[in-house]
């Protein structure tokens, strides 16, 4: 990555929809010659560009989930089951006490309260000995994050495996369900 890059990328994090024309006025490119760089930094992994949502705007909660695991094969067994879960924004693997990380998303207090209690929450998978839940009060800097939004609610199970239908707390309209299913009654 040269001055030039850093340029590009710090422009699109600042406007992801900033045409490739207006980059190359400032930086003294042709169009060609920036399409080529954005083409080459998002093919060797560096960069991706992609919306955000504002969850302060959308009335989401965050939260963070520290896990003690029980060894490195329970950290793979969790990370995977929930890989494709739209409520995990991202997990992180540390070697303190906690030795495992996540950031989650929640649309109310309720349904916040099922992800530490029900079969889907992460509290409930097998290699976990200690588990914290620290929801998130404020967000400083921007309250933009990456997260997954499903146009079309098709699935029966979540994607961890759970049946939303049979959930008590579901059923009592205290969790929103999955956004992946069609039992989902979220604004994502």
């Amino acid at each position: 990555m040269d001055d030039k890059d850093r340029q590009i990328i710090s422009m699109l994090q600042n406007n992801g929809r900033l045409p490739l024309s207006r980059i190359a006025d400032i930086i003294g490119f042709s169009v060609m010659g920036v399409k080529k760089r954005v083409e080459k930094l998002e093919s060797k992994g560096l960069m991706h560009v992609r919306a955000m949502l504002n969850v302060e705007k959308l009335g989401i909660n965050l939260a963070i989930i520290a896990m003690e695991m029980e060894n490195a094969e329970a950290i793979e067994n969790v990370v995977e089951k929930f890989k494709e879960c739209p409520r995990v924004l991202r997990f992180f693997v540390t070697t303190g006490a906690y030795n495992l990380f996540a950031i989650v998303i929640a649309e109310d207090y309720h349904t916040l309260e099922s992800m530490s209690l029900e079969r889907c929450s992460l509290r409930n998978q097998k290699g976990i000995r200690r588990f914290e839940i620290y929801p998130v009060q404020d967000v400083f800097y921007s309250s933009f994050f990456d997260i997954g939004v499903i146009p079309k609610k098709t699935r029966e199970d979540a994607p961890c495996g759970v049946f939303c239908g049979e959930c008590t707390r579901y059923r009592a309209e205290r969790c929103v369900g999955c956004p992946t299913t069609v039992y989902y009654r979220g604004v994502l």
